[in-house]
């Protein structure tokens, strides 16, 4: 029971960790979502960018993230371009998964029916105007279950940004854990605010799915 009055006592390191790690979740996956939409648009578009545009999404699919973050964090300084251990996490988490969300909205595009889409250019709909409000909606209700895990794939690796020294959930509980020497204790909170964090998610996932039932994305 000690070991647990220890962890209250401590619950400001968890908290702090906590909401770093909520911080660089939202503004990292919001970033790659609009950066994962904005390279299927160019891919839509054709031309010369659609193949360097597949090599990178390519690239960083087969990139073990640790390995970009190292790269951002480590590398770049031998450049004369260094960041913040915070804003080289967040940085990594974008790019890294702006690929894999472009890559599952690009597979649901080609499943996608293409009379609506003739009907808006027939109407005078312009190219990004066309992409905004007739295409990507829908991709994103269809690929809700794939977005939902995409999202959590991205919240499992704030954790690793412990290594290049980010103060998220992961680094409070090794720090209790190394003060305390209550390493157990210390990684079952952890666990437990990811499962909360995780549920969240699910909850909001069902929410949009019945809001894409409403506006007729997809049919119960």
């Amino acid at each position: 029971m000690s070991e647990w009055l220890i962890l209250w006592d401590a619950r400001d390191a968890f908290l702090a960790g906590a909401l770093n790690t909520l911080l660089l979740f939202f503004v990292s996956v919001s970033a790659a979502f609009i950066l994962g939409a904005a390279l299927l648009y160019q891919l839509e578009q054709g031309g010369w960018a659609t193949r360097p545009l597949r090599w990178l999404i390519d690239l960083m699919r087969m990139l073990p993230f640790l390995v970009l973050a190292y790269l951002l964090y480590y590398g770049l300084p031998s450049l004369g371009l260094k960041m913040s251990a915070w804003s080289a996490g967040l940085i990594a988490l974008a790019i890294y998964h702006a690929a894999y969300f472009a890559e599952i909205l690009r597979g649901a595009r080609v499943l996608m029916p293409e009379g609506q889409i003739e009907a808006a250019k027939a109407h005078g709909f312009t190219p990004l105007r066309l992409f905004l409000r007739i295409i990507l909606p829908p991709l994103v209700i269809k690929t809700r279950p794939l977005m939902g895990n995409q999202l959590i794939y991205a919240l499992k690796d704030t954790a690793f940004l412990t290594i290049i020294t980010v103060q998220e959930l992961t680094a409070a509980a090794n720090s209790v854990s190394a003060t305390y020497f209550i390493p157990m204790e210390a990684f079952i909170v952890v666990i437990a605010i990811y499962w909360a964090i995780s549920i969240c998610l699910e909850l909001a996932l069902k929410w949009a799915g019945r809001f894409g039932v409403k506006r007729g994305f997809e049919h119960v």
